[in-house]
């Protein structure tokens, strides 16, 4: 498939843009009936054109006039390039520069300019208006472009436009594949047969047929029903062009401009944010909080209140950071760009670029930027998947799903160690720690997991050495029962096999042992069997504890019952075996 860029327009009212477009591509870019009868354009327009190289340009014009600067707004805010245009008959003019700046502040960086009503005016206008062009672009985006005399009524220069936009289109960067799909809608509309279908420019990410979408920040779900771009449908469409999807699940009204479609769960979802902010050196008044702001993002109007972070007014021409509150919750990352306008005196501010979509830092103390390392120390443990959607990267995880800060994981550390420490020689129950602690616990020596539990890694057991366990020891066959303080202990004994528990009555593993040889012997002079009472006598107990150790014996098959006797099982020692 060929490569396909998005380019716009730009420039002053009546330049002659909408004229280019039709010329260019043979398609009129104004829709509505208005624009044709007042030969104005007052939405956005779209149109193709396959250029010499077989390389296609997705044309959006825009409008020009300042009253539809909102409109123009919403069309160039994912765009790889501009036409920018200038009549000759007039030169620059305020909305020129309004544009430029606009672009600029958006973050477009290639543009070929078209001088156009050439047709009109002599050749020393032609070359005044040349030069009214490389004037008003020094320093920007446009410095050193082509800059391409047009008449379109008469075609005039309209190839040499075309190969110098093919030219452009060459050396700009075609859009970034991430996996994560992102359509602002620009356009919502019901066409017959097919229902709901909405239009805008895809970044992010491929989308396919039958996927599931979410219409943000309405949180609607849909699904796409059949994908058109550049007049042809199509089974699935990459991002960096102009798409129209069919949506099923969805009407066309609960869907406006300036929503989002994306994949369910892929993205963050913010109603702050944090940003840089150019000011424009064209203002005559300082940037505050106070005043009534619209901010431009993807392709969407929003009312913001704003923040200055660090000072409290940033004058024309500076840089600062803002801190911007939104009405809605909308599907942002670091890297959007942004125009700032502010309503009262209809005028541009200036424009940035998102840093921070989920600030942790409050306002007063907050100097936000684009680095992943400023995300995960603020947080210390970040999911992977979580990182992606706050950063937009993707980054390997340091330990099980998390990118984890050195700081935190020290103190994670040190915490759990400390736990341990103090929980004495039964140590923690394992499903006791949370999932990070799990996740340290393999990068601590200083601990072992035994069984369910995890205890400090020493060469000697504690529990070895434990006064009950010495107590059972000392006697073995009148065993002791253990203080209500040790049950918790004695149950970690008896799950790690230095405690036998028959009946209710706990045996220390080697008076067990111990048992089964003493009873061999009497065996071996007795081989028809033996009594409870002979066991009793022989190992100098009570009936209390003979009757539990021989029933347990019995079940570990070095004894059977007989009767009233016990005879040898499979498992019965000789006389004369020691541990």
């Amino acid at each position: 498939m060929s490569t396909t860029h998005v380019v716009s327009t730009a420039g002053h009212v009546d330049h002659g843009k909408s004229t280019l477009v039709r010329s260019l591509t043979g398609t009129d870019p104004d829709r509505w009936a208005e624009e044709k009868e007042r030969g104005l354009t007052i939405d956005l327009g779209f149109a193709s054109l396959v250029l010499p190289s077989g390389a296609v340009a997705a044309l959006v014009d825009v409008p020009g006039h300042e009253r539809f600067i909102r409109n123009m707004l919403a069309g160039v805010g994912a765009v790889d390039a501009c036409i920018f245009v200038v009549a000759a008959t007039e030169g620059w003019k305020p909305q020129s520069e309004e544009h430029l700046r606009i672009l600029e502040l958006l973050g477009v960086r290639h543009g070929v300019v078209a001088l156009t009503k050439v047709g009109l005016v002599d050749d020393e206008l032609l070359e005044l208006a040349h030069l009214d062009v490389e004037e008003h672009t020094v320093g920007t985006f446009l410095e050193g472009a082509d800059v391409i005399p047009v008449d379109a009524i008469e075609q005039r220069g309209v190839d040499h436009l075309a190969a110098a936009l093919d030219r452009l289109l060459a050396i700009t960067p075609t859009a970034t594949d991430r996996g994560r799909p992102r359509l602002w809608v620009d356009r919502s509309f019901t066409a017959r047969g097919a229902g709901t279908v909405v239009t805008g420019t895809l970044t992010g990410g491929p989308l396919r047929v039958d996927e599931d979408v979410a219409l943000l920040p309405a949180q609607r779900s849909a699904r796409v029903r059949g994908i058109q771009s550049l007049h042809h449908q199509r089974d699935s469409v990459g991002p960096g062009t102009r798409v129209a999807l069919n949506l099923s699940g969805v009407a066309h009204n609960e869907v406006r401009r300036g929503d989002a479609v994306v994949k369910p769960g892929h993205w963050h979802l913010t109603r702050m944010v944090d940003a840089s902010l150019s000011v424009l050196s064209s203002l005559d008044h300082e940037v505050s909080r106070r005043g009534a702001y619209l901010a431009y993002l993807g392709s969407g109007e929003h009312p913001v209140k704003v923040r200055i972070l660090g000072p409290s007014a940033l004058q024309p021409g500076e840089q600062g950071a803002v801190r911007l509150y939104l009405p809605d919750r909308l599907p942002l990352l670091p890297g959007d760009r942004f125009v700032l306008r502010e309503s009262g005196r209809a005028e541009t501010i200036g424009g940035g670029e998102v840093l921070d979509v989920d600030p942790r830092t409050p306002a007063a103390r907050a100097r936000p930027d684009r680095s992943v390392e400023r995300v995960v120390r603020e947080r210390g443990w970040v999911d992977v998947d979580e990182l992606e959607r706050l950063t937009g990267e993707r980054h390997a995880a340091t330990l099980g799903r998390w990118v984890v800060a050195p700081e935190a994981l020290d103190a994670t550390r040190e915490h759990l160690l400390a736990t341990v420490a103090g929980a004495g020689p039964m140590g923690v129950d394992l499903a006791a720690l949370d999932e990070r602690q799990r996740a340290v616990l393999a990068t601590v020596d200083e601990l072992e997991v035994d069984g369910a539990h995890v205890r400090q890694a020493e060469q000697v057991d504690p529990l070895l050495d434990h006064p009950y366990l010495a107590a059972l020891e000392s006697e073995p066959f009148t065993p002791p029962d253990p203080e209500p303080t040790q049950r918790a202990e004695v149950r970690e004994m008896v799950r790690r096999g230095l405690v036998v528990e028959a009946d209710g009555v706990f045996f220390a593993a080697a008076a067990i042992d111990a048992a089964a040889r003493e009873v061999a012997r009497l065996l071996a002079g007795q081989p028809d069997g033996v009594t409870v009472a002979e066991v009793r006598e022989h190992l100098g107990t009570t009936r209390k504890y003979a009757l539990p150790l021989l029933g347990h014996l019995d079940a570990t098959g070095v004894t059977r019952r007989r009767g009233d006797v016990r005879i040898g099982g499979p498992r019965l020692p000789t006389p004369d075996d020691r541990p």
